[in-house]
Order: structure tokens, then sequence, then C-alpha cells
């Protein structure tokens, strides 16, 4: 039984390890990736172009 427990334990520590090391990895591209998408929304908004893809009647 006492095996049993450390196995889960090494399961989970070793699963929060991996979890954590790809969170701390992607987390600056995440950041990148939202600054560059609100920059676009920024642009979008402020070009005020009148091309729209719906037809007005």
């Amino acid at each position: 039984m006492l095996w049993k427990i450390i196995g889960v334990v090494a399961v989970v520590w070793i699963a929060l390890a991996i979890i954590g090391a790809l969170i701390k990895g992607l987390f600056p591209i995440l950041v990148i990736s939202a600054v560059v998408f609100g920059l676009y929304l920024l642009y979008k908004a402020v070009s005020g172009s009148d091309k729209s893809s719906v037809t007005k009647l």
C-alpha cells in the first residue's frame, strides 16, 4: 500500500513538472500573440475602411 501511495505521488509530481514546463515555455508565445492580435484589432478599428463582407442593399 505504501508503494502505491509513493507511486501516485511520483506520477502527480512528474505530471505537474511537465505541465509547469509547458506553461513556462508557451506563456511568452501567448503574450506575444495576444499583443499582435490586439494591435491588429486596433488597426482595423482606426483604419475605418468601408469595406464589409456583408453586401449592402
